[in-house]
């Protein structure tokens, strides 16, 4: 179980943001499940969790420095998917997809979204 209710990025172009999330978290088997208008979307599994929004204060959207939103994977090919999406999609590269040492059987690969907002997918499965 996740100790959050929901994640939230920002955005300063939705439409391009919604085809990005679209493909990319569709590799992982995640969908959007809402629209909120031109304000923004929201995806996930069975219920909201992940929200792509342009800010509420009108100033454009920034990225955290330092900051990673991390998916879990259902495998390592979904992870292989999910990288060439993200790249496909104007997405850059910040870690191919590989083992990682931080647990037994720790796949993963990291990407940062058209807004620069950095992303991982994790699977742990052998």
């Amino acid at each position: 179980m996740s100790i959050f209710t929901h994640v939230c990025v920002g955005t300063n172009d939705l439409a391009r943001a919604r085809v990005f999330y679209d493909d990319v978290l569709g590799k992982l088997g995640y969908k959007r499940i809402a629209d909120l208008g031109d304000n923004g979307s929201i995806w996930g599994e069975d219920g909201p969790a992940f929200f792509v929004l342009k800010p509420g204060n009108g100033l454009p959207a920034t990225y955290a420095n330092g900051g990673t939103i991390s998916f879990v994977s259902p495998s390592r090919v979904a992870i292989n998917a999910f990288h060439a999406s993200a790249l496909a999609h104007g997405g850059q590269d910040e870690g191919l997809p590989g083992p990682r040492g931080i647990a037994p059987n720790a796949y993963a690969a990291y990407v940062r979204d058209p807004d620069g907002n950095k992303l991982a997918a994790y699977c742990f499965k052998p």
